[in-house]
């Protein structure tokens, strides 16, 4: 996976992402099939489809964490993943959960927990947090990087109505101020229109785009 940022011979910055994967099989069933897509930088892109249809399988192969896939995936910058589970240390602090999993200063620790309002949580254990609470840290954590692209599985689900509409216009504040690109999972028509620039649909046995207006220019 080439983590370069890469300039064409028009001086133009390359998309943020170019994914081209003939095929992805488990135990010989095919899953993917034929899955090009590119994203340039600060795009939003919904990735939607029935459940099982592979796409947490598509964000592995771009989060480089599925191996077993023909093809390419070019992402020209920083990766960052927030799994539809917090995936927390939960015998870590808040603070911990995001220097000792990046790598970042305590100070730049610091600074993502305020973006995400958890500067006051930032001493205590992961389970004294609500599941809301959960997610933001999981959200200051991915941000914490200064990703370039950021992979998103379904991060609001199992939050009550007026719970996601204020992560989601969390996400949104953090997305325009960081200018990350990024792909969404969700099965939440409302979340795919409010959030994205492009649908991208999967359908079909193996699965296939079968729904992705161009990207902007």
């Amino acid at each position: 996976m080439n983590i370069a940022t890469h300039i064409d011979q028009a001086g133009v910055a390359a998309p943020i992402l170019s994914v081209d994967v003939s095929s992805l099989s488990y135990d010989g069933m095919p899953v993917l099939s034929d899955i090009r897509l590119s994203v340039n930088r600060g795009e939003t892109i919904a990735l939607v489809g029935p459940s099982g249809i592979g796409k947490t399988s598509l964000l592995r192969i771009i989060g480089g964490l599925e191996r077993g896939c023909s093809g390419d995936c070019q992402v020209n910058g920083r990766v960052a993943m927030v799994f539809q589970e917090p995936t927390l240390l939960p015998w870590r602090s808040v603070l911990d959960n995001i220097t000792i999993t990046t790598g970042v200063s305590t100070a730049q620790a610091d600074s993502a927990l305020a973006e995400v309002g958890l500067s006051d949580r930032a001493l205590i254990y992961p389970n004294r947090l609500s599941l809301g609470q959960q997610r933001r840290l999981s959200l200051a954590r991915a941000f914490a990087i200064k990703p370039d692209l950021l992979l998103m599985d379904e991060p609001f689900v199992s939050l009550d109505p007026e719970l996601v509409d204020e992560m989601m216009a969390l996400f949104v504040g953090l997305r325009d101020a960081h200018e990350v690109a990024t792909i969404l999972v969700t099965h939440v028509e409302d979340e795919a229109r409010r959030l994205a620039d492009r649908v991208v649909r999967l359908e079909g046995s193996p699965a296939t785009i079968v729904s992705a207006p161009q990207s902007p220019a």
